[in-house]
Parts: C-alpha cells; structure tokens; sequence
C-alpha cells in the first residue's frame, strides 16, 4: 500500500507530466522536476490514470499488470490517457484548468477460483475490480467505477464482459474473469488537494 505523501506524489506526478507534454516540452524527469521518489515507485505496479472534467470522464488508460515500474507506469499512462484514449479527442493544455487528476495503484490481477455462478457471490462492490479475458478480447473496470455507476455484482461483471467486446454474459459462458484492488488518489478540485477515495 502507499501511504498518504506517496499517493499525492503519484498524483503531482500524472499531472506535471501531462501539462509538460501537452505543453511541447515532452516526457518530464521527474528528478529535474523537483520530486523525490520513494522506493515504492521502483516497484512494478499496475496503476490506472483516470481524467475527469465538470464530472465527466475525459480520460482512462493504464496498465492492467505490474509489468513496469510504478515511476514509468505513471508517466507512460498519464500522457496515454490525455492524449491516447480512442474515446475522446486529445486533451488541450487549457483544458487542464478544468480536469480533475486521478491515479489508481493496483494489486496484481488474479483469476477468480470458483464456478461462474458462484462469481456475484464472491464480488465486493467496491473494494474489487475486475478483468474479463477471452481469447483476444480483454477488458477492465477499476473497483470505482461499480460504485460510481451503482451497479451490482452482476451488473459489474456484464459491463466488463462489454468494455472487452464480449457478449454481456460470457462471464457465465467461458470467459476467464480475475479481480484486483486499487488504491485510489485524487483531486479534490483541478491541481487541488490530493485525498485517498474509498468506498
């Protein structure tokens, strides 16, 4: 787990990154830019960078499995969300007065071991997220978005099964479905105080 200092350094970091890159001067050292890193973020981690305006996503790209580190994971993913995210046009370096900075830092992904009737059972609304996996198709909801969107367990793994392209229910019908957990650091307000959301 980080701790409190180390989630709003996660989260400064997303932020300079993008405005460094939005703003032509590319990828940023984070040592030139003044942050001292801990040992954490040597670690490789799975982490998500979310971006939201006025409430509304603008931005999610990340990586699923800790094969990176946090450090590179974060920059990698800050500037992929901004300007990478097939949903959404490029974000603009003024909109960054207006965009909220969100930086998930996940527990690796494991299979969920049980019979895929017993899954809705075993889900914590919450505190799990999920990755549905079949063949080439693969998607992901972080433990947020079930909450956010109140969706039940069963709501929660139809939706995945939909971010990766499958039919609703292959959850039920084949597919291999895994859960993780995040720890989630955002923005109380654009560039404003970093806090840890839980639910």
């Amino acid at each position: 787990m980080l701790t409190e200092s180390e989630g709003r350094t996660a989260v400064k970091l997303a932020r300079a990154t993008i405005e460094s890159f939005l703003g032509g001067k590319g990828r940023i050292k984070p040592s030139e830019k003044g942050f001292e890193l801990s040992p954490v973020f040597k670690e490789k981690r799975g982490v998500f960078v979310t971006l939201t305006e006025h409430e509304l996503l603008r931005g999610c790209i990340g990586h699923p499995f800790p094969d990176t580190s946090l450090e590179e994971a974060i920059l990698d993913s800050a500037i992929s969300a901004a300007t990478r995210d097939p949903r959404f046009p490029p974000v603009e370096n003024t909109e960054m007065e207006e965009v909220v900075v969100e930086v998930t830092v996940l527990t690796p992904p494991e299979r969920i071991d049980a019979p895929p009737e017993k899954l809705p059972e075993l889900i914590e609304i919450g505190r799990h997220g999920l990755l549905v996996r079949q063949g080439y198709y693969q998607g992901l909801l972080l433990p947020q978005v079930a909450p956010e969107n109140d969706f039940d367990a069963i709501d929660f793994l139809s939706h995945t099964c939909m971010k990766a392209g499958l039919p609703a229910d292959a959850w039920l019908t084949g597919a291999e479905v895994y859960w993780f957990e995040g720890q989630i650091f955002k923005e109380k307000e654009p560039r404003g105080e970093v806090f840890e959301e839980k639910f």
